[in-house]
């Protein structure tokens, strides 16, 4: 299996200036970089309005960006089903406008892919599911004119119901950053099987490991790459089958930051010896 780079999450290094961001992606092996726009879940950074510009100017090749919203709350996947994404009609216009603004700096920065945890999709037939899925034309469509793609992060929803909203859709800048660890943590489905479901929409992926939740209603554990559940030998045999050639970008989300940097070190030394 042949894949253009091995990368990180910016997020996931801890870090909210660019020099950080270039020394630390540099000592963990990562040949891209997925970074976030600025929000309370990804981090912002330092430079403030200037941060475009300081990425360009730092050598960085990167695979794409990410965006969360504020009020998301992960304590529980109760909390966020409730908070996430674009969910609550309440504050869908509010994160909408978050949402263009991210597309506008992934444009900016000739990215293509820009990733959003799109919120819960309701999966019965109905206004509640039509307004949602409104929505996420909406905010889809805004990106297609930008030549950006919105890459739905996998997780809160089975690879079943992803499948029939992007049929449903049939927007071509509606795509999916594939997280298999979230699957598990989420307690949605193998990922392996929904790399065959989703496997011809997958634009991004992100290479985390987990083991599923030991009590209903409860998280998952987030464990080392190659120490969880997913079968990264098979996760990256079931990518090459779907004709997957793009980056694998390397996300830990628990740990200190030396705890997270030795993980990510390692996920990445894993991820080469597969591909």
């Amino acid at each position: 299996m042949a894949h253009s780079a091995l990368g990180v999450c910016s997020w996931s290094l801890q870090v909210s200036n660019i020099p950080d961001l270039v020394r630390l992606s540099a000592e963990v092996g990562a040949e891209v970089v997925q970074v976030g726009i600025g929000d309370p879940t990804h981090g912002a950074w330092d430079e403030g309005a200037d941060f475009v510009g300081a990425l360009q100017a730092s050598g960085l090749e990167l695979s794409g960006t990410m965006i969360g919203f504020p009020g998301e709350d992960y304590t529980s996947p109760a909390t966020i089903r409730e908070t996430g994404g674009f969910g609550d009609p309440a504050l869908r216009a509010g994160r909408l406008e978050i949402f263009r603004y991210a597309v506008d700096k992934t444009a900016e920065l000739g990215l293509q892919c820009l990733c959003s945890h799109a919120g819960f999709i309701p999966e019965e037939d109905g206004p509640e599911r039509s307004s949602f899925l409104d929505c996420i034309a909406e905010a889809a469509q805004y990106a297609g004119d930008k030549d950006v793609l919105f890459t739905m992060e996998t997780g809160q929803e089975t690879a079943a119901l992803l499948r029939r909203t992007l049929d449903e859709l049939k927007l071509p800048s509606l795509r999916v950053n594939f997280d298999p660890a979230n699957m598990i943590l989420y307690d949605m489905g193998d990922p392996i099987e929904a790399i065959e479901i989703l496997g011809p929409d997958i634009a991004h992926v992100h290479a985390k490991d987990a083991n599923p939740p030991q009590t209903n209603g409860e998280w998952g554990e987030e464990v080392p790459l190659g120490d969880g559940s997913v079968g990264m030998a098979a996760f990256a045999e079931a990518l090459a089958k779907a004709g997957y050639r793009g980056p694998l970008v390397v996300e830990r989300e628990v740990g200190d930051q030396a705890e997270r940097i030795a993980a990510i070190k390692h996920g990445i030394s894993v991820l080469r010896e597969l591909t």
